[in-house]
């Protein structure tokens, strides 16, 4: 088993039990069964976060997906993106 399956399954069990068996997705908020569950980072790793585990998340695999997808391009970048203009 991998490392990250291994946090998975932990965080799938701590959520599980403290919220009685229902993991809900951290995107779309619906149930994901364990065979189902998928890692998210709340903060993309492109935007400076980290894999640590209050930095992760159980998601449906499709919703990880979509939910990157649907990044604009600046927010994929690992250089930050200035919006100031200097006067």
């Amino acid at each position: 088993m991998s490392k990250l399956a291994h946090i998975r399954g932990k965080i799938y069990k701590t959520v599980a039990r403290q919220l009685h068996g229902v993991v809900p997705c951290w995107v779309c908020g619906e149930h994901v069964l364990s065979e189902a569950a998928t890692l998210e980072h709340i903060q993309p790793l492109s935007q400076g976060g980290n894999s640590h585990a209050d930095n992760l998340a159980i998601s449906h695999a499709l919703c990880n997906h979509q939910r990157h997808a649907l990044e604009p391009a600046s927010a994929r970048t690992s250089t930050p993106v200035s919006t100031s203009t200097s006067i």
